[in-house]
């Protein structure tokens, strides 16, 4: 019943083509000569078609996408919140155990989720998003049973820093293999299957961003809703939900695959597992006949390390990625460091609750407006928009909150209403940036490209908790406010400066407001002529 509201919410009712459209991947691409293999079934969707009115094949192979995507995030963004709850619960009085255990989830994706990228980019698609699938799951089911013996068996308490390690591996495993779903989904599935219907793209990338911002907002208030009736039913739950969904997107992923043949890599562009790919495993590949030493397959590991990044920084595409990334340098968001500022200026849950769901409902706004803005005025014009939409709610918001003049009380309300105002500004230029990576980037480096991304944007999120570490006093969180409004006027620097290397200009001369000069005739007859 969730999935039918959400899946309900998804269309943009002013566009011409629907969000969820797919579009026809074999008709539109030049470089498709030949018809599909008959090994797949062919997906034909005409550009006048929309959900519930056009292809019958359409409408169910969007909703599978969905499905897939939808159970993913929301199984996703709820063990994250969970595992938190869960931690309180085993450790309670303390937050140096949750403090590590996100510490370390973060620092696993950008330590090897540009190696996965490269892995990504090398193997056949469906295989890689059936594995990030089983290894979302199989770590959260590992979590739940690991997490229930600690909760009912006090025998196992002396035992507990040996199965919080175990836990915190399991927690890297599922924060990498998320990683890799995302990246495989929104920036390479997404692309592949649209082709170069623009609208398509533009509408299918806020689809699939409503679904992530739902997930985040009602995946937590479910599973908070039922750890305050019972942690322990809260942990079957989770777990349930865990391994019902994994057959069911096991499959819908597949049956999408199938529906679209361009989703299948010719061998021309790459191959299902070279020997970079076993060197990135750690294996041998059985065709190579010399038996590599570990030191060669760590120096492989390493090697194929720094051409990701090198990869990542010679992109065309580099300045905008990198802006959208040193977003993530920020304490002004409804996560763990603003609300802790929040309950201690004497806001209740409820009210921060309540500030949280105008938020993400701003948020969603912004994935209708992105579309239609960039239709008019293309994404690097919207991008820039954005961007300075958010720099300046941010930092009105934040002079306001510095402001001693005004009550601590009345000081946070005005950083609440600029952060909420930002936040259009946030997902609009997220996804003005995504549509321009996924337009400028080739598919055969689009997941290493990504999950590059990833890390670079996990480790600006993490020197961000260096800010509330070092200023730990919530008399002292307006530094971290001013560090991060700073942040984001370097992302706009960098992103304008994008601007400029592109377009050659980053406005447009009116030509009302050019001075004309004119030429004064004898003849009455003869107007008056601008030269």
């Amino acid at each position: 019943m969730l999935f039918c509201v959400i899946l309900s919410s998804l269309r943009c009712p002013t566009e011409r083509n629907d969000a969820g459209e797919l579009c026809n991947v074999m008709a539109d691409r030049s470089r498709s000569p030949s018809p599909a293999p008959s090994s797949h079934r062919s997906f034909l969707v005409g550009q006048n078609d929309v959900i519930g009115t056009g292809s019958s094949d359409s409408t169910t192979i969007t909703i599978r996408l969905y499905l897939s995507h939808f159970l993913s995030t929301w199984n996703s963004r709820m063990f994250e919140f969970a595992a938190f709850l869960f931690l309180a619960a085993v450790f309670p009085g303390t937050l140096l155990f949750a403090s590590i255990y996100a510490l370390a989830r973060s620092c696993a994706v950008f330590l090897l989720s540009s190696s996965i990228g490269r892995l990504m980019d090398r193997t056949n698609r469906l295989v890689t998003i059936r594995h990030s699938i089983v290894w979302q799951r199989l770590p959260v089911a590992a979590s739940c049973i690991i997490f229930a013996a600690l909760l009912f068996l006090p025998q196992l308490e002396r035992h507990s820093y040996i199965l919080f390690a175990v836990l915190v591996v399991l927690a890297c495993v599922e924060k990498v293999a998320a990683t890799a779903n995302t990246v495989a989904v929104e920036r390479d599935w997404v692309v592949t299957i649209c082709g170069r219907d623009d609208p398509q793209r533009r509408g299918l990338n806020a689809a699939m961003r409503r679904i992530d911002l739902i997930a985040k907002l009602v995946a937590p208030l479910f599973i908070s809703l039922i750890d305050a009736a019972s942690t322990h039913i809260a942990l079957w739950v989770v777990l349930a939900s865990s391994l019902a969904s994994v057959t069911v997107e096991y499959f819908a992923i597949a049956q999408v695959y199938h529906a679209v043949p361009e989703l299948a890599r010719s061998a021309v562009a790459t191959v299902e597992l070279t020997d970079h790919a076993f060197d990135i495993m750690g294996t041998q590949n059985p065709s190579t006949p010399v038996q590599k030493s570990r030191l060669q397959h760590v120096s492989a590991y390493f090697n194929g390390i720094q051409s990701s990044w090198r990869s990542y920084f010679r992109s065309s595409v580099l300045l905008a990625s990198l802006s959208l990334c040193i977003l993530y340098f920020t304490v002004l968001s409804f996560n763990a460091q603003m609300v802790t500022y929040l309950l201690a200026s004497g806001f209740s849950a409820i009210w921060i609750s309540g500030f949280r769901f105008l938020s993400v409902v701003v948020e969603l706004g912004a994935t209708w407006a992105a579309p239609i803005l960039m239709s008019r005025i293309g994404p690097i014009r919207s991008g820039l928009w954005f961007i300075t939409w958010q720099t300046t709610c941010a930092a009105a918001g934040v002079a306001l909150f510095c402001t001693e003049a005004l009550e601590v009380r009345l000081r946070s309300l005005a950083l609440i209403l600029g952060v909420i105002m930002s936040r259009i500004g946030l997902w609009g230029f997220d996804l003005s940036v995504q549509y321009l990576v996924q337009e400028e980037v080739s598919s055969n480096s689009r997941s290493q490209f990504s999950t590059t991304e990833a890390a670079l944007q996990n480790l600006f999120e993490m020197l961000s908790f260096t800010t509330t570490s070092v200023f730990s006093k919530p008399e002292l969180f307006q530094y971290p406010a001013l560090i991060s409004v700073g942040a984001t006027v370097v992302a706009n620097l960098c992103f304008t400066t994008y601007v400029k290397q592109n377009r050659g200009h980053l406005f447009h001369k009116s030509r009302c407001l050019a001075r004309q000069k004119y030429t004064r005739v004898n003849d009455p007859d003869v107007e008056l002529t601008a030269r």
